[in-house]
């Protein structure tokens, strides 16, 4: 899916809080065209930090962030841990929102989020509003508010992590299918070791206090990805590898 064109690159990225704390010291990262990246680490290593740069949402103390060709960034969508809908809208409503804020006319905005709509499998739910949608229905409706933008550039910060195992699991399979069809560029943040290398072409440790990349494990298992695939013996020895990486990370200490 991926080829070898730098994509984005964050170089030295330091960010350090109001209050003093050092989010990120000198962390660099590549990002390759078509990638799907997972960063995993434990709770305050900047994953999110991370994210929220990428998207311009919050400025680097220092280093620097480079795109390569003509200006993917503005092709960039954002799916949260909290699918963030709004209440008083219906789902329809929800997805289109974005393309009207953007100027595009409502008839052709809803027309394209009927299209999102169908893409996430939740076709018949257009007028539900989202006290009506389990938590899965939710985020496949951020999803489908995600997509309707076209973006080249994905960005998902723990989406499924709030949800069971069962949906989970199925939401995984489906976005790896969206994946495969749309030729994102993903960087998706989890703390789940098994969803990260089902998911990932790519997995990228990293160690807290401060936030910095620890260590980097290459999926080598071809797309699509069965979900057999989550028992063999091959992606458990990655989940073993990333885990040994995780737990070294951990015990690390910053000097």
């Amino acid at each position: 899916m991926s080829d070898d064109r730098p994509l984005l690159q964050l170089k030295n990225a330091t960010k350090v809080y109001a209050n003093g704390t050092v989010a990120l010291q000198a962390l660099s990262l590549t990002v390759r065209a078509g990638e799907f990246v997972s960063l995993v680490g434990a709770s305050g290593c900047g994953k999110s930090t991370v994210l929220r740069a990428i998207a311009q949402l919050s400025s680097l103390t220092a280093g620097e962030l480079h795109w390569s060709g003509d200006r993917p960034e503005r092709d960039l969508a954002f799916v949260f841990q909290e699918a963030a809908l709004m209440p008083w809208a219906t789902v329809i409503e929800n997805i289109s929102l974005p393309l009207i804020l953007a100027g595009m006319p409502r008839r052709q905005a809803r027309a394209a989020a009927q299209a999102a709509l169908h893409r996430v499998g939740l076709q018949g739910s257009e007028r539900a509003y989202p006290r009506q949608l389990s938590g899965g229905m939710k985020m496949r409706v951020s999803i489908a508010r995600a997509l309707v933008m076209q973006p080249r550039v994905l960005l998902m910060d723990e989406p499924f992590g709030a949800l069971d195992e069962i949906t989970r699991g199925k939401l995984n399979e489906e976005l790896l299918v969206l994946w495969q069809q749309q030729q994102w560029t993903t960087i998706f943040v989890t703390h789940n070791i098994y969803e990260a290398v089902y998911l990932s072409s790519r997995i990228v440790v990293l160690a807290a206090s401060p936030g910095r990349v620890f260590a980097e494990v290459a999926i080598a298992a071809p797309y699509p990805r069965s979900p057999d695939f989550r028992t063999s013996v091959q992606c458990l020895d990655y989940c073993r590898t990333v885990s040994q990486h995780l737990q070294a990370a951990m015990s690390e200490v910053s000097v």
